[in-house]
């Protein structure tokens, strides 16, 4: 059975926790960014309105039973400076997904594989979770190498997988299956 509620989960540089409202200004400056967007439920716009919605959604995806979405917030400061989420759609095969975005002003600094070992760590503590799943664009090499750092494998390339915008995407399909190292 999973959890029914949020862990906070440790990784220096990292901790990962549940959104707050003090975490507004993070959406507001990642909804022009390019990509975000298009891959992910943050909004287009900056509005309050929207961003409150946002911060919102990331609180009822537990309470859904659609995953677990943490802000990812530097240790030393709490500050957040991204998204990382398990997402549970498909826990009743024994699949789960995870996703993570970054804002611009903050990578390059380890975020992404610290937060993404936290996040391993404790999906593979969960007896539902038998398949990680992880999906990546061929073109994101940083995100895919962090995901190789953290232990996933690449099964292959999925053709058209993704709509992103008006076009369709090829992903790089990953995948760490716990207990198998």
């Amino acid at each position: 059975m999973l959890p029914k509620r949020m862990p906070c989960l440790d990784e220096p540089p990292v901790h990962l926790r549940q959104f707050r409202r003090d975490d507004a200004p993070l959406i507001a400056s990642v909804a022009s960014d390019p990509l975000i967007p298009l891959v992910t439920s943050v909004p287009p716009s900056g509005t309050h309105e929207d961003v409150a919605a946002y911060l919102e959604r990331q609180h009822q995806r537990l309470t859904e039973g659609s995953g677990y979405s943490f802000a990812i917030a530097d240790a030393e400061t709490d500050e957040a400076v991204g998204n990382i989420g398990l997402w549970t759609d498909h826990i009743s095969t024994g699949r789960a997904s995870t996703g993570y975005w970054i804002a611009p002003q903050y990578r390059r600094r380890g975020y992404v594989r610290a937060a993404l070992r936290a996040l391993t760590r404790w999906a593979r503590s969960l007896d539902d979770v038998k398949r990680l799943e992880l999906f990546v664009e061929p073109w994101n090499e940083a995100s895919w190498r962090a995901a190789e750092a953290c232990g996933y494998q690449r099964e292959g390339l999925l053709r058209s997988w993704q709509q992103v915008g008006a076009e369709r995407k090829d992903m790089y399909v990953y995948s760490l299956i716990p207990g198998c190292d």
